[in-house]
């Protein structure tokens, strides 16, 4: 188990599951971080912040620094969105680093196609 996952692992208990909502990693220098230019970020593309966590400082532990791509702080959020692209771009647009994101919502094109032809078969009878 690497560093980040055993961080990842440790925050589990931080954020109630709710099956609406996706948990994204962010990192960024501590000159940059700031919650209400986060909270800006997410709310430009028209989803709610729920939680905001400062789950790392980085820097102390070169181990963990490379873990986290050497940015000082890990920020972790959870949005009321299941598809996280949006914000993420946001994100990235404000010069934030999105290091992870909990992709289980988030389907593959093949699942996609496979639910469409499905269902215009479905219409079709």
């Amino acid at each position: 188990m690497t560093v980040k996952d055993n961080k990842i692992t440790e925050i589990d208990a931080l954020f109630p599951s709710n099956s609406e909502a996706t948990r994204l990693l962010i990192g960024c220098s501590k000159d940059h971080y700031s919650a209400s230019r986060i909270a800006h970020a997410v709310e430009d593309c028209d989803a709610h912040l729920l939680n905001l966590n400062v789950t790392c400082y980085g820097g102390a532990d070169p181990d963990e620094a490379d873990a986290f791509g050497g940015n000082e702080l890990v920020i972790d959020i959870r949005v009321d969105r299941r598809n996280p692209a949006a914000v993420i771009r946001s994100l990235e647009r404000y010069g934030y680093e999105v290091l992870g994101y909990d992709d289980k919502h988030l389907m593959d094109d093949d699942t996609i196609r496979d639910r469409y032809r499905e269902f215009m078969h479905y219409l079709s009878i």
